[in-house]
């Protein structure tokens, strides 16, 4: 593999996963680098696995090449794993509003007690490669949601989760200690075994 395609319009993401397949001589493009105009796929899965697969697989087979797409979300034990695949849009509407999602969770989770506001945030990667099978690699970060918002850092759920082991919200950890325990990062690890792996 010599070229992979993020499917993802976000530069933070992007610059993220470039650095990553660099170290293995393997050219990552996005969405932005494209000349391209790929169309937006719908996430009309029930699951984080299915909606990644979605896209990657979608926008394999418009290029022929090898794409990588991700899902991700927050799993709140308590709530039966809602937000989960819904979590950027969790209070509804048509616009992204990390504030509503946070003031709809924390509504939710009023009279929960610390112990039992246990969650996760998940991050699935999905490799579509034009005729062979989707590849998935799953990365976790356990934690539990506050009860207030805290720190300035981040985004989405970020100022009311508190990863485990840590007194301090997502929010309010330095971008590299963020960075260094997130969902994303433990996928991008799974990642790696794979690659070296092949």
């Amino acid at each position: 593999m010599k070229q992979i395609v993020i499917a993802t319009g976000n530069k933070g993401k992007a610059k993220e996963f470039k650095e990553f397949f660099a170290d293995y001589k393997i050219d990552a493009v996005s969405l932005l680098d494209l000349d391209k105009n790929i169309p937006d796929v719908e996430e009309t899965g029930t699951t984080f696995e299915q909606n990644a697969a979605l896209k990657a697989e979608q926008i394999a087979a418009l290029l022929d090449t090898p794409v990588l797409a991700d899902d991700s979300g927050l799993i709140i034990d308590a709530l039966d794993g809602r937000p989960g695949i819904f979590s950027a849009r969790y209070a509804g509407g048509e616009s992204k509003s990390d504030k509503k999602n946070i003031e709809k969770v924390l509504a939710e989770l009023k009279t929960i007690p610390k112990e039992k506001r246990t969650a996760r945030f998940i991050c699935v990667l999905a490799i579509a490669i034009p005729g062979k099978e989707t590849i998935f690699k799953t990365g976790y970060c356990e934690g539990s949601i506050g009860f207030e918002e805290k720190g300035e850092n981040g985004f989405g759920y970020d100022p009311i989760f508190i990863p485990e082991d840590y007194t301090k919200s997502m929010a309010e950890l330095s971008p590299n200690e963020k960075n260094s325990i997130s969902h994303r990062r433990n996928a991008i690890i799974q990642l790696e075994k794979w690659i070296k792996a092949r």
